[in-house]
């Protein structure tokens, strides 16, 4: 399937990390959301109903996200996905890929991260 739903560069708050201080003071993390879905259906009616909101993805990624401190990226990753793809059931399949600009890292970067690609079975 090539149809897909984005939300790229949502921008979080939470606090996630290894480090004591990350739990402590946070820090600005950075999701791309890309969700594969049939969109025949919503091209033709032009209908709401026929696709996932973006306001809704946002919704329930946000939610997921900034509701309990992870200690690595790839757990808050794949908690989004999990709960992307339970929410949504003409959801296909999802990547989340979670940026993190101000990793506690002894070096210069543009930017670190992860993603993770789940689907349904």
């Amino acid at each position: 399937m090539s149809d897909q739903v984005f939300v790229w560069g949502l921008a979080l708050h939470a606090y996630h990390g290894a480090m004591q201080h990350e739990g402590e003071v946070g820090q600005t993390f950075k999701l791309d959301l890309t969700l594969d879905i049939d969109l025949t259906a919503a091209a033709a009616s032009d209908r709401l109903a026929d696709t996932v909101g973006y306001d809704q993805v946002v919704s329930v990624a946000s939610e997921t996200f900034c509701a309990k401190r992870f200690r690595l990226v790839e757990a808050a990753a794949g908690a989004v996905a999990e709960a992307i793809l339970d929410r949504f059931e003409q959801v296909t399949a999802v990547r989340v890929t979670v940026h993190k600009p101000h990793a506690p890292i002894a070096a210069t970067f543009e930017d670190v991260g992860v993603s993770i690609s789940l689907e349904r079975e």
